[in-house]
C-alpha cells in the first residue's frame, strides 16, 4: 500500500463532505445500537465510557491540555454519558511492540504509518486505518535541530552536524519513530538536494553524511520526549528532533534555538483502530472520538501545541516556511525507505562500523 501524500488524490472539499457525512452515518448507527439495547433515554446510557489510547511521546500535550477536555464536553453534552480517556505515551516503536503484545488499546496515534501498518499485518487490528480522512493522518510535523543559544557551533544544516568537535543527540531508530525520522531526514536531504541540482540521487554522498552525523553522536533515547528531556538538562551541542519538541522547550526560554534545514522531512502521524474483538458500541464512540481528530477544534489544537495541520494550511501560516520539504513517499514509501535506509544503510553499514571504531 501507498503511503499518504499531502492533499492526496481528492479535493479539502470533497473530503470533508466524505467524513462529515461518515460522521453524521455513525451518529445515528450509535442512536440504534442505544435503541436496540433498550436505551431510550439519556439516562438509560451507561454512565461512563472509557477510550484507552496509545500515543507516541509528543502528542500528550495536545491531548491532554485541548483535545480530550473539548470532546468530552462535547460528548456529555450531546450523549449524557461521561467519557473518560485512559492514555499512555511513550516510543513509537514500544508502543507498536506492546499493542502486538497484547496492551488492551482502543486507538493509537504513531509516529510512522510503519507502526500502524504492523498493526493490521499482525492482525491485531482490522481497522483500514487509510480510508480515515487525510489518509488517515492527523498532523504532521518537519524534522528539525536544536541548538544552544546564539548558535555556537555554527549549524546551519543537517551536514554540519558532522563537524569535528559537535556532540549529538538523538533519539534511538531502534525504538523510536523520532530516530527513524531523524535517519530519513539527514540521509534523505541529500539524496533530494542532488537529485534537484544534478537530476541524480547521490547515493554515496548521502552514506558519507550520515555515516559522519552519526559519528558525532554521544547519546541515543527511547523516546524523542526523553531525548528533549536530556537536551533541556544541558547535555550535547545539538538535537535532530520534531519541529513540534523544539517549539515547545523554545517556549521555556531556556536557552535553545531552532534550525530549520532548508531540505528537510515531515513526519505524518496517522491513528489508528484497535478493532479486534472491539464490540460494535464500543466501535462507533472510538470512530467518532477518532473523527474528530480532523475537526476544526482539534486541528487548532494541534497547531496550538506545535504540530503543523493537515486540513488546512491557513493554520500553519506562524511557522516558518521550509525552502525544500520532502515526504517519505519521496523515498519510496516506508516500506523501502526502512528496508533501505533504516536497515540497510543505518543499521548494517553505519551503526556496526562505528563500534568497530
Amino acid at each position: 500500500m501507498q503511503d499518504s501524500t499531502p492533499g492526496g488524490v481528492s479535493s479539502i472539499h470533497e473530503r470533508r463532505w466524505k467524513w462529515r457525512s461518515k460522521s453524521v452515518i455513525l451518529i445515528f448507527a450509535l442512536v440504534l445500537l442505544f435503541a436496540k439495547a433498550g436505551c431510550r433515554r439519556k439516562s438509560d446510557v451507561a454512565k461512563e465510557a472509557t477510550i484507552t489510547l496509545y500515543g507516541f511521546s509528543v502528542v500528550k500535550e495536545a491531548l491532554e491540555q485541548e483535545i480530550f477536555p473539548a470532546y468530552q464536553k462535547e460528548w456529555f453534552e450531546k450523549t449524557g454519558q461521561k467519557l473518560n480517556f485512559t492514555p499512555s505515551y511513550a516510543g513509537s516503536e514500544l508502543q507498536t511492540n506492546q499493542i502486538l503484545m497484547g496492551a488492551e488499546a482502543d486507538v493509537a496515534i504513531f509516529a510512522s504509518a510503519r507502526n500502524a501498518d504492523a498493526l493490521v499485518k499482525e492482525r491485531v487490528t482490522r481497522h483500514k486505518w487509510r480510508d480515515l480522512p487525510y489518509g488517515g493522518i492527523v498532523n504532521k510535523t518537519p524534522m528539525v535541530i536544536l541548538v544552544r543559544q546564539g548558535n555556537p557551533k555554527g549549524i546551519h544544516d543537517f551536514k554540519d552536524l558532522g563537524k569535528p568537535g559537535i556532540k549529538l543527540i538523538l533519539s534511538d531508530p531502534t525504538f523510536s519513530g523520532a530516530g527513524q525520522w531523524s535517519i530519513l531526514a539527514i540521509y534523505g536531504s541529500e539524496l533530494i538536494k542532488s537529485e534537484r541540482t544534478s537530476g541524480a540521487r547521490d547515493e554515496r554522498k548521502a552514506f558519507e553524511t550520515l555515516k559522519r552525523v552519526w559519528g558525532s553522536v554521544i547519546a541515543t533515547f527511547g523516546s524523542a520526549r526523553e531525548a528533549r528531556t536530556h537536551f533541556e538538562h544541558g547535555e550535547g551541542d545539538a538535537l535532530v528532533t520534531y519541529e513540534v519538541e523544539a517549539l515547545q522547550l523554545i517556549s521555556k526560554k531556556l536557552g535553545v534555538e531552532m534550525v530549520v534545514p532548508p531540505t528537510t522531512i515531515f513526519s505524518e502521524h496517522p491513528v489508528v483502530i484497535i478493532d479486534y474483538r472491539m464490540p460494535a458500541a464500543k466501535y462507533a464512540i472510538v470512530e467518532l472520538f477518532v473523527r474528530y481528530l480532523w475537526e476544526k477544534p482539534a486541528q487548532l489544537a494541534w497547531v496550538q501545541s506545535g504540530f503543523r495541520s493537515v486540513t488546512d494550511d491557513s493554520f500553519n501560516d506562524n511557522f516558518i516556511k521550509v525552502k525544500n520539504p520532502f515526504y517519505v513517499k519521496d523515498l519510496g514509501g516506508w516500506s523501502q525507505a526502512y528496508l533501505q535506509i533504516i536497515e540497510g544503510v543505518w543499521k548494517q553499514k553505519i551503526q556496526p562500523a562505528r563500534k568497530e571504531s
